[in-house]
């Protein structure tokens, strides 16, 4: 699959790294998708076949990721290896016992962090078709390898165990790009190898120590003595010279996220969302300069770095876990946000992307800015201390001036601005980003508030006429309006943000930019065959020339996209609908052991089939974990307003996965627990004291 190298940045943003491979930047930079009919106003660039990923094992436990074959040796090819911070610190790692390989038997995920790889061989001789030693490799993100022999032979076998070490501390966009280079010569070092370039050192000590030693080889020996049904281990740790354990955020005291449990008739939920947990809490970064502060990366192994506007939506969709990630994103976006005299000052920036098919790169700064008040209000609501709240609203108010000053005496937000298309979602996000700005406003005494509710409201009557096109299937929202004023009429899964109205007080949504009549008709495309593709919404529906299931944003199923519109149907009372896609997609995450990717084929889902992976999909991906974490709260309806004491519950009524508890959520800090019956009947099990059920 040929993918772009270089990421396009906003205009007045500084040149990206790599595609995907560090903070912001995506392997789906693109050129754009113009069809043939549209002249490309962008020079080509040079591209590369990435790695494939949709196969490997990958451990996560950032800034530390172990890649693996199901086959359990590293062998150095493609992705495989130990990487710390983006550098493979070790690319080949491969056991031999009695001079032979054992024949791999298991492969399989055991926590976000690590991988359990099981193997066989037979040791005795005359011994037959049966197996009698066991080799087992528990192998962890942070760079630890454990490998356990056991022996089932009925007397003591005496093994020669090897293990060839290599690498050649090659940057992960240079492994993916295939500059990696020869592996590095090995020195003896301490009870291990070591491996030295102009760009750094890397260690690898064994405990218990080999009885030998081989540089020139890059080999380890030991001889091993099992008894009947004995075992014996060896392991390995692999670092930076000088560096210690890598520490894994996600646990313990350091988790933002509170220890939520699902349980009910259907027996995936409890699973999917201990998986969706433990893939965020893999893909915790600390802020280096304020180490109190965490945010998510946007996915492994291709973006384990910071991108805004994926972090701003995961927190966005995890505020039933705590207010903790939201408080530490926002403050580290905030220290990224322009200052100064000018049209930028405000913006948050970020990277552009492509924009599918039909339209240019959009830029993902005017999504984050947006995001970054709409984050604030909504983790107001769930509890966010007003110490934290207050503290952050400068630079909420700076992004909505930028929103303001951006707009102009206008009614449509351009991106990229200036020059640049009216995009549905785009249009969305202001709107939203308008009214519950407005909110935080007033209720910190800013001015601004007033101003905000006139513009929304006058963007909401344009809206319904401007953006929606008639056809003979009773119209649609069009995707887009060309600079031009032409219609941009395609049908993607960009237009559920239409659904993401936001949260007010009392547990009020806010108003959208759609009629009823208008919502109700996405609805029914939504549920259609062209868009459900059975495992979750299609990015660009199938009746297009342009789709393909593998496209991005061209028809493949984008999983934040699918939840965002299952939770605004089932909002909006559309819950046959949003039923339909909810099933679709926890189908897909039980196929995917509940590791949701990012995004995966739009092929329909027939029969006995499974869905297709794309095999340049992050796995996990900050927005796809999170989206499961919304996908299951929404079944509850919780509206928390924290400011006010209450909480309002507006369950699915059709219970569509029939009883489900939801237990160790947080709203004000404090435990929240919540069950729906059969009947879709929502009770309050757990809450902090004085927080009232609201109508």
């Amino acid at each position: 699959m040929r993918r772009t190298v270089q990421s396009v940045m906003c205009p007045g943003d500084p040149p990206a790294p790599l595609p995907g491979l560090d903070s912001s930047a995506s392997p789906f930079g693109g050129l754009g998708g113009l069809t043939a009919s549209q002249p490309s106003l962008l020079t080509p660039r040079r591209t590369v076949d990435l790695p494939p990923a949709h196969t490997a094992l990958i451990c996560v436990a950032l800034p530390g990721l172990a890649i693996s074959t199901e086959q359990g040796q590293l062998t150095g090819q493609g992705l495989e290896g130990f990487y710390r911070a983006g550098r493979r610190m070790l690319s080949r790692c491969q056991v031999r016992v009695a001079g032979r390989e054992p024949l791999a038997v298991q492969a399989r995920m055991v926590a976000a962090d690590r991988a359990r790889f099981v193997g066989t061989l037979r040791a005795s001789p005359h011994a037959g078709p049966d197996p009698d030693v066991v080799v087992e490799r528990t192998r962890y993100a942070d760079g630890t390898e454990r490998i356990t022999l056991q022996s089932a032979a009925p007397r003591t076998l005496r093994l020669p165990v090897e293990v060839a070490l290599g690498t050649d501390l090659a940057g992960l966009g240079a492994v993916a790009s295939g500059r990696a280079g020869p592996e590095l010569p090995a020195s003896v070092h301490d009870s291990g190898l070591r491996w030295s370039c102009p760009t750094g050192h890397s260690a690898v000590t064994a405990d218990p120590p080999p009885s030998d030693a081989l540089a020139s080889a890059g080999l380890l020996r030991w001889e091993l003595e099992l008894p009947p049904g004995g075992t014996r281990s060896v392991e390995l740790r692999v670092r930076p010279d000088g560096a210690g354990p890598i520490g894994v955020l996600g646990r313990g005291a350091a988790s933002p996220f509170a220890p939520a449990r699902a349980a009910g008739d259907d027996p995936r939920v409890g699973a999917f969302l201990r998986t969706c947990v433990e893939d965020l809490q893999a893909l915790l970064l600390r802020d280096t300069r304020h180490p109190s502060d965490t945010h998510l990366a946007a996915g492994a192994p291709w973006r384990c770095g910071l991108a805004p506007g994926e972090a701003l939506a995961a927190a966005r969709m995890t505020l039933p876990l705590g207010t903790r990630l939201a408080a530490g994103t926002l403050r580290t976006l905030a220290r990224t946000q322009l200052a100064g005299p000018g049209p930028r000052s405000g913006l948050i920036p970020g990277p552009r992307r492509d924009g599918g098919p039909h339209l240019p790169p959009g830029c993902t700064a005017t999504e984050a800015t947006l995001l970054f008040p709409v984050l604030l209000a909504e983790a107001r609501r769930w509890g966010l201390a007003e110490q934290e709240v207050e503290e952050l609203v400068p630079a909420a108010e700076r992004c909505l001036e930028w929103l303001r000053t951006t707009v102009g005496d206008g009614i449509y937000l351009p991106d990229p601005h200036p020059g640049g298309p009216l995009r549905c979602e785009t249009q969305a996000h202001a709107h939203r980003a308008a009214l519950l700005g407005a909110d935080l406003l007033d209720a910190h005494g800013r001015p601004g508030g007033a101003g905000l509710r006139q513009w929304a409201q006058e963007l909401r009557t344009a809206f319904r006429d401007d953006f929606w096109v008639e056809d003979r299937g009773g119209g649609r929202p069009a995707g887009a309006r060309a600079p031009d004023g032409r219609l941009v009429p395609h049908l993607g899964s960009g237009t559920a943000h239409l659904l993401d109205t936001g949260l007010l007080g009392c547990g009020v949504l806010a108003p959208g930019l759609l009629d009823k009549v208008q919502t109700e008709q996405l609805a029914r495309l939504f549920g259609g065959p062209t868009m459900d593709s059975g495992w979750g919404l299609r990015s660009l529906e199938t009746k297009e020339a342009a789709y393909n299931p593998f496209g991005h944003r061209g028809g493949a199923v984008r999983v934040q996209e699918t939840v965002v519109a299952v939770a605004g149907l089932a909002a909006a009372g559309y819950e046959k609908e949003a039923n339909s896609l909810l099933r679709g997609v926890l189908a897909a995450a039980e196929a995917f052991g509940h590791r949701l990717p990012e995004m995966y084929a739009g092929e329909p889902r027939t029969e006995g089939s499974v869905p297709l992976p794309h095999p340049a999909a992050c796995r996990p991906a900050a927005v796809a974990a999170a989206a499961g974490v919304l996908l299951l709260t929404s079944l509850a309806g919780i509206r928390p307003d924290a400011p006010a004491g209450t909480v309002t519950l507006c369950p699915v009524r059709g219970a569509p996965l029939g009883e489900i508890g939801l237990t160790g959520l947080r709203i004000s800090g404090a435990p929240f627990s919540v069950r729906v019956s059969r009947l879709g009947l929502a009770m309050v099990e757990e809450a902090a004291d004085g927080l009232q059920l609201g109508v």
